[in-house]
């Protein structure tokens, strides 16, 4: 089976890349974001409905069709002698062309769309349900979530209404909108499959976030960006992604869309300030096994994640949480896992309080902690996508149990969806790379390079060669 994103292009876009252009707009520009908040209405006992047309027809005019193109040069392969009687051929240039979906968000002309679809083009257009076309620039895109935002200049736009994709249930209808394979504006209609999905291999392995809604309502290649919208003709998500048989591109009846929750939040973060501003509680966390649950003098059963490590002026630290808390719900929220755990964090503005719900000594507490800013900390410790780390010291050394002339940087958390998880561990210290002793974090990632890269780690008294692929 293969997940695929779902732009329609000559090249098949399947691959993530960080757009260049990420800029903030005049600030006095507003988002005016319709939203309704409220649960989807109990209809069980009002009969089955013939039709959804009225319900759908105001959705329909706010999805959009998304053109994408972009120059590709290349050099014209021609045989050695042919080069040497007339030297190095210029390079031949050609047009690549894609399309996607999108929503407008807000009347002054806003767009929500997937990063994947206008990824690294030179020119956007956009065509209206009405038959209006535009040329639209980019705000900013955000390859972790796939969320892209473009503008065009228009006014009194139909908007989508924004509902709130935290009370989305298993079960509940929904129709996917938006231009399949370019045939044209097309809905289609299923339930809520699953929700929070997470490690599908399609963010996770490059440190994005993963919480994706499963659906069958049918989409296809072109649908990306295009609306997922409840039973109210609200917006729940952006289309993203489909499982697809072996061999196959087309649906199967396993669709994945990004919730609208985590899609605004990204789209207001790069409209008000043009950079994507994430919380950060600063803890190592691990899920908590039946195992160590029992240790902790808690049921076997019991759900939440358990806290590794944390430094001493982390957000974390600061509100008192310490090593071996178990986090059991964020904000009303119950949290089983560590992706539960990072969407919930890194979905929360910088500066804002959450409140956690936490097992300590067998005992349920609550602790308020205000987060930082989640950029500023991965700057520090990325050391590969998935994958942080940090320069070896004394207190690390000591953990460890390593020599106090050992230096290295000392990995301390890799994303389970990380394409170097099987490979790498948290303690394990990276002391070489590519044959270069690693004094520090800023020399171990200088000193790597696209394609193969050896690196010689520190586990458990032994050094281990691992060669890692870095693409």
């Amino acid at each position: 089976m293969k997940t695929r994103l779902l732009a329609s292009t000559g090249l098949a876009l399947i691959g993530l890349a960080l757009l260049p252009a990420c800029r903030a707009e005049d600030p006095k520009a507003k988002l005016a974001l319709k939203i309704d908040g409220s649960a989807l209405a109990d209809t069980a006992g009002s009969g089955r409905a013939s039709s959804y047309a009225d319900v759908i027809q105001p959705i329909q005019k706010a999805v959009v069709s998304v053109y994408s193109s972009k120059i590709v040069r290349e050099r014209v392969q021609v045989p050695d002698f042919f080069r040497q009687l007339y030297g190095q051929l210029p390079e031949r240039e050609s047009r690549q062309e894609g399309l996607g979906s999108g929503v407008v968000v807000s009347q002054n002309g806003y767009i929500l769309t997937n990063n994947h679809v206008v990824d690294e083009a030179d020119e956007l257009k956009v065509s209206l349900n009405d038959g209006r076309e535009f040329t639209a620039k980019l705000i900013g895109a955000d390859p972790k979530t796939d969320v892209a935002v473009i503008k065009i200049e228009a006014d009194d736009l139909p908007i989508a209404t924004l509902a709130d994709s935290d009370k989305l249930r298993v079960g509940d209808l929904v129709f996917a909108v938006g231009n399949p394979l370019g045939v044209g504006q097309t809905v289609t209609m299923g339930i809520i499959s699953a929700t929070g999905r997470d490690n599908l291999g399609l963010l996770a392995d490059r440190g994005g976030y993963e919480n994706f809604i499963q659906t069958d309502a049918a989409i296809n290649q072109g649908n990306s960006g295009g609306a997922l919208v409840d039973a109210q003709g609200r917006l729940v998500g952006i289309n993203t992604a489909i499982l697809s048989g072996r061999g196959g591109s087309g649906n199967i009846g396993i669709g994945f869309a990004i919730p609208v929750n985590q899609a605004s939040t990204v789209l207001t973060s790069l409209v008000e300030t043009g950079t994507v501003q994430r919380g950060y509680l600063g803890v190592n966390i691990d899920e908590l096994k039946p195992d160590v649950a029992e240790a902790l003098g808690l049921k076997k059963e019991q759900r939440g994640v358990i806290i590794t490590n944390l430094p001493k002026d982390s957000p974390a630290a600061k509100a008192g949480l310490e090593r071996s808390d178990v986090i059991v719900g964020i904000e009303g929220h119950e949290v089983s896992t560590p992706q539960d755990l990072r969407n919930r964090v890194a979905a929360r503005a910088p500066g804002s309080e959450v409140e956690l719900r936490v097992l300590r000594d067998g005992k349920e507490k609550t602790i308020k902690a205000k987060l930082g800013a989640l950029s500023a900390a991965q700057a520090a410790t990325e050391f590969l996508p998935g994958v942080t780390a940090k320069t070896l010291d004394d207190e690390a050394r000591r953990q460890l149990g390593a020599a106090k002339d050992l230096e290295g940087v000392v990995i301390t958390e890799v994303a389970s969806g990380s394409a170097f998880a099987e490979r790498l561990a948290p303690g394990m210290v990276v002391v070489e790379v590519n044959r270069e002793p690693v004094a520090d974090l800023e020399s171990a990632q200088r000193l790597l390079k696209p394609g193969r890269n050896l690196l010689i780690v520190y586990v458990r008294g032994l050094f281990t060669p691992i060669a890692i692929n870095l693409k």
